[in-house]
């Protein structure tokens, strides 16, 4: 069984379309997915002016004013001739980037990634969905491929079924956290899936989703908290890019997903010298970042890595303010 988790990572939100844009060959056809959409840990609010044909996207209080630009498919908006910054929106998902900042895919409430993909543990079982190809694995069982449809969407998340002459397959996909009973990797999505009247629980979508779009700022490092007014972060970018803060110095390096948790790789950073505590602090959080082995979300949202020796940073999302 999957620990089910209370943290709701999506929040609430309109599902309502909050406009047309003409950015396509056929005006007026194309749809902002939504009010307000989520890019891993990101929250973006949208407000698109039909008047004007701009769209206003306010991220962590920043209010960006970005216009039509012509694309083949889906509605895309730039910062006038800023391609650093583009928010280009296709069905109820978009990619945005800010600033040359790459976002996980956006989506709107109750939507879910693509590809999606869920499993469950006793008994073994994997389910990927790409658009409306449903594949389903089971231990002992040949693998099926299915159409499916939604048959209901909202907050608190999709109902999706398929079938076929003898088999009639409905998972049920929630916004909440859930850790993999095996594994102990945590998910984003909680799952049922029912198969000819027998269910089993699950975990599903991208980990990653957990850790990217947001700036996590440390504030305990291995139980001894930090320097008043001194400064440690994480930022997970795409690319499995990290960058950050470690006190006195920035840092630069990768990290990466494994089967059942994190890993960091050999970090670079600058060479700036400053007072011996803030510098041994660096020391410190560095040297535990390089062991980190797994990662949760706390009750709270706090990010909490840990080493295989039980030595562990924790975080929580940056307000914005430096």
């Amino acid at each position: 069984m999957q620990h089910i988790g209370v943290i709701s990572l999506l929040g609430a939100a309109s599902l309502m379309a909050v406009g047309c844009a003409s950015t396509s060959d056929a005006p007026g056809d194309i749809e902002i997915p939504a009010d307000r959409m989520f890019c891993g840990q990101a929250a973006i609010d949208l407000d698109y002016r039909e008047d004007s044909g701009q769209l206003v996207l306010t991220h962590e209080g920043t209010r960006y004013t970005l216009a039509p630009s012509r694309s083949a498919s889906g509605a895309r908006f730039t910062d006038g001739d800023d391609t650093d910054t583009v928010f280009w929106s296709k069905g109820n998902s978009a990619n945005l980037t800010l600033n040359g900042n790459e976002f996980p895919e956006c989506l709107a409430v109750g939507s879910l990634s693509t590809p999606f993909v869920a499993r469950g543990n006793e008994p073994f079982w994997h389910v990927t969905l790409v658009g409306r190809e449903l594949t389903l694995s089971r231990m002992g069982e040949a693998t099926e491929t299915l159409y499916s449809r939604v048959v209901a969407q909202g907050e608190s998340g999709q109902t999706i079924r398929a079938e076929r002459e003898g088999l009639a397959l409905t998972l049920d996909v929630a916004p909440q956290l859930c850790m993999d009973s095996m594994s102990g990797m945590p998910h984003p999505n909680q799952v049922r899936l029912t198969v000819n009247g027998e269910t089993w629980a699950g975990c599903g979508g991208n980990p990653e989703r957990l850790l990217r779009g947001t700036e996590w700022v440390v504030e305990d490092i291995d139980g001894g908290g930090i320097i008043d007014r001194s400064r440690v972060t994480i930022r997970f970018l795409a690319d499995n890019r990290v960058v950050g803060r470690s006190s006195c110095n920035r840092y630069m390096g990768e990290w990466s997903l494994t089967g059942e948790g994190l890993e960091f790789g050999q970090m670079a950073g600058t060479l700036m010298a400053c007072a011996p505590a803030l510098m041994q602090q660096e020391e410190r959080f560095l040297s535990v970042l390089s062991e980190v082995q797994r990662f949760k979300i706390g009750p709270h949202g706090e990010l909490i890595l840990t080493t295989a020796d039980g030595d562990a940073l924790r975080a929580v999302q940056s307000s914005g303010k430096p």
